[in-house]
């Protein structure tokens, strides 16, 4: 039989209602720069691949990856990058069972956010500096 009062449940709260915890938004993020990872590693590997194939070739591939365009996204990669060492050091500890109290779990979730922000930041001086 159907269900009559289907309308009349209460719905769960929503995204607009409910806030995630820091550590829940820093785990998606988690699985986001994972993903964003494989955008980094395409465009060095098409660069790669188009040092060894011509000239004509690595000339185009050098534009794009010396152009405003090609530094947001390998900054954006190299941000990912620490970003995910990080929070798999932190998924390290989470796995022994350390860290996950809730108090801990938010700080460790802004040190991870601080710290990649602060590791991309000193790659970028490394880089320009030598």
């Amino acid at each position: 039989m159907a269900d009559v009062n289907r309308g009349n449940r209460p719905l769960s709260p929503h995204l607009q209602v409910y806030r995630l915890p820091l550590a829940a938004i820093t785990s998606i993020l988690t699985r986001i720069t994972g993903h964003a990872l494989v955008a980094g590693i395409l465009l060095l590997v098409w660069w790669l691949v188009a040092a060894v194939t011509s000239d004509a070739a690595f000339a185009c591939a050098d534009w794009v990856l010396r152009s405003w365009i090609g530094f947001i996204v390998m900054t954006g990669a190299a941000w990912a990058l620490w970003y995910h060492l990080l929070a798999g050091i932190r998924h390290l500890f989470y796995d022994a069972g350390l860290g996950l109290e809730i108090e801990t779990a938010q700080k460790s979730s802004m040190a991870i956010l601080i710290g990649s922000g602060v590791l991309v930041l000193l790659s970028l001086i490394l880089f320009f500096a030598f």
